[in-house]
């Protein structure tokens, strides 16, 4: 596959973008973040309920996130107009009652938004046209009172294809990555993992982690680990070593074309890990921060607009992923159902 079957960068509607930690966004507070290109208000009121709302105020354009939370409502600072969660205006403090103006008919957009497990997801629709199937947001395999017991985020320099293809990549961990804790070019060997389409993705069915992942043998026991992938850019690792478990979630959310928000979030049942915290908190800098470098290189390349390149086996998934794009942007477009194009295989590669 060369770069002439890939598809220009296109932001994928209709779907659930990581958007915020829980913690991130107190009661009584407003957030603003730029997400596919929009800037979007992220707030929760004075009794703990969480909206998202487009941050313009519609008299003067004015970033809502620039007021306050008064009653329940977004103040703007301009003019002082209110907006309810909903988006609906309930106040024109400057009105007398002659101008025949309306507040409640008066609309900002407003985006639905999840909160699960300590994580917040919104919804970015197709304002040209209305979804052909409802999607919920993501299902990951946690215990119902899980939180997040780890977070590292970084801005990539790139557009979410490139931080997903980077993320995804099974052969770069001994060139990109290479640690006495994790891997070295000395270790690469051959290996073989099956692979299975899963909810609008794929999955590396459950395995026992690679021989040269010194990581993972800290946790003990007899050790499996499961890696899916879904659209738009959500990856999900679930490690199980006895009644030790582990969860890793990487997420990309497109901030723009060329700038993409990478979050690791890890959630753990292990109570003996706690005082490593600050080590695992810098080898999830470090390990991020290693990919983010690769792309920043990749950026001063792709000035010069080469022609790129994917091979079997290793870059399968990258091949997966513009394809299983592809698939939903035609899917949309014909308000059709999406048709998973990934069919069960085993793929081997070295690393």
């Amino acid at each position: 596959m060369t770069q002439s079957d890939i598809k220009p960068q296109q932001f994928l509607r209709s779907l659930w973008y990581f958007a915020l930690h829980a913690s991130a966004l107190r009661p009584g507070t407003l957030l603003r973040k730029i997400i596919l290109g929009e800037p979007v208000l992220f707030g929760r009121t004075e009794m703990g309920e969480p909206f998202a709302l487009r941050d313009l105020c519609p008299h003067r354009g004015v970033p809502l996130s620039a007021g306050k939370i008064r009653q329940g409502t977004v103040e703007c600072p301009y003019h002082g107009w209110r907006f309810k969660p909903s988006g609906k205006c309930t106040l024109i403090p400057s009105l007398v009652g002659q101008e025949g103006v309306e507040p409640s008919k008066i609309h900002v957009r407003s985006y639905k938004i999840a909160e699960r497990n300590g994580l917040i997801w919104v919804y970015m629709p197709d304002e040209t046209q209305p979804a052909i199937q409802a999607i919920a947001p993501p299902d990951l395999p946690l215990w119902s009172e899980a939180k997040p017991t780890l977070i590292e985020a970084q801005l990539f320099p790139c557009s979410i294809d490139h931080a997903v293809v980077g993320l995804m990549d099974p052969a770069h961990g001994p060139f990109v990555h290479k640690a006495w804790w994790w891997r070295s070019q000395k270790s690469i060997h051959a290996k073989a993992k099956k692979y299975a389409p899963s909810h609008l993705g794929f999955t590396m069915v459950t395995h026992k982690p690679s021989s040269n992942s010194t990581l993972y043998k800290i946790l003990g026991g007899d050790i499996s680990t499961e890696i899916s992938f879904q659209l738009p850019g959500i990856r999900v690792e679930h490690i199980k070593a006895g009644r030790n478990l582990v969860l890793g979630l990487t997420t990309c959310t497109p901030l723009t074309e060329d700038e993409t928000e990478v979050t690791q979030t890890f959630f753990w049942n292990i109570g003996w890990i706690a005082p490593f915290k600050p080590i695992a908190q810098h080898i999830a800098r470090v390990f991020l921060g290693q990919d983010r470098h690769m792309v920043t290189l990749q950026k001063e390349g792709l000035k010069f607009n080469p022609r790129l390149m994917l091979i079997q086996d290793a870059d399968t998934p990258a091949i997966w992923y513009h394809r299983l794009k592809k698939e939903w942007v035609e899917a949309e477009a014909a308000q059709r159902a999406f048709v998973n194009p990934v069919q069960e295989t085993t793929l081997r590669w070295r690393s």
